[in-house]
């Protein structure tokens, strides 16, 4: 019998605010299967954000049983839980989180650090998923010399080092124009279709939950439906094993982000160790 790679049963999670008890999940029963391509849909301060922390390890549910690859969070300390995120998930996010002064390449190979995979092979894995996502040319530049759409799939190459089980993804197009936001999202369905790493969006944008195979739509804490469409993504499966680099839709700025992105230089590791702040405002983005 195939282990789900993430299950959760009757999860809530409440935050302390003043004094004050804030319910950002009632009760979250939901099943993310092995290569699934899943979107979780809903409004700011539903609750979705939170899902997705939960999820992904980031945090604890208040109430009922949360299972990741297999081993019921519950029951693990601390280190055993960073252990196990580091093993079976990877987190891309809209502000790409990577380190302002490191290379590409030592970007993508943090991860590897906490796996303790020597420097030599770490580099040499982080080369070859840069190439799997199309940044072969860039290995040694910096995030402030690479374009949003770059650094994105600098973030991607990142989150897939370690070759997770379930990929989430936080809004990977927010910070994106909706030429660039389009590679992006064909790049993350392609590794998808060919690794068979289950793919979990969190977006408010109809069009992007458009393409998943499933789509969660949360509110007020709650999954309100949860329905699977036969239109898979527009990637090709069959299509070639790289993305072939092209040029970026979006003029680079000092930044390297383009007009009106965040350089993504904050954050530091963040997205190699799944260390981010509590989403103790409730919002649920």
């Amino acid at each position: 019998m195939t282990v789900a790679a993430v299950e959760a049963v009757d999860v809530s999670r409440a935050y302390e605010l003043d004094g004050v008890s804030v319910s950002a999940l009632r009760g979250v029963s939901l099943t993310i299967d092995q290569g699934e391509y899943v979107a979780v849909i809903g409004p700011s301060g539903s609750g979705k954000s939170t899902l997705m922390h939960l999820l992904g390890g980031l945090d604890r549910p208040t109430g009922g049983r949360l299972v990741i690859g297999g081993r019921d969070v519950a029951t693990l300390t601390a280190p055993e839980l960073a252990t196990l995120r580091n093993e079976t998930i990877g987190f891309v996010f809209q502000a790409f989180h990577l380190l302002a002064r490191t290379s590409a390449v030592d970007n993508v190979a943090l991860p590897l650090v906490y796996r303790g995979v020597g420097a030599r092979q770490r580099r040499e894995r982080a080369a070859a998923m840069l190439g799997r996502v199309g940044l072969g040319h860039r290995l040694h530049h910096r995030p402030n010399q690479l374009s949003g759409g770059e650094q994105q799939r600098v973030a991607i190459a990142r989150a897939l080092v370690t070759e997770p089980a379930v990929l989430l993804a936080d809004e990977p197009t927010g910070n994106l124009d909706s030429v660039t936001g389009e590679a992006v999202l064909e790049l993350l369905e392609r590794l998808n279709a060919e690794s068979g790493v289950a793919l979990v969006m969190v977006t408010h944008d109809q069009e992007v939950a458009a393409r998943a195979r499933r789509r969660i739509a949360v509110r007020d804490g709650l999954i309100r439906s949860d329905t699977a469409h036969d239109r898979p993504g527009s990637a090709d499966p069959d299509g070639p094993a790289t993305l072939d680099p092209a040029p970026s839709a979006e003029p680079r700025s000092a930044s390297g982000s383009g007009p009106g992105h965040p350089s993504g230089g904050s954050g530091g590791a963040t997205g190699a160790t799944g260390r981010l702040p509590r989403p103790g405002d409730g919002s649920g983005r």
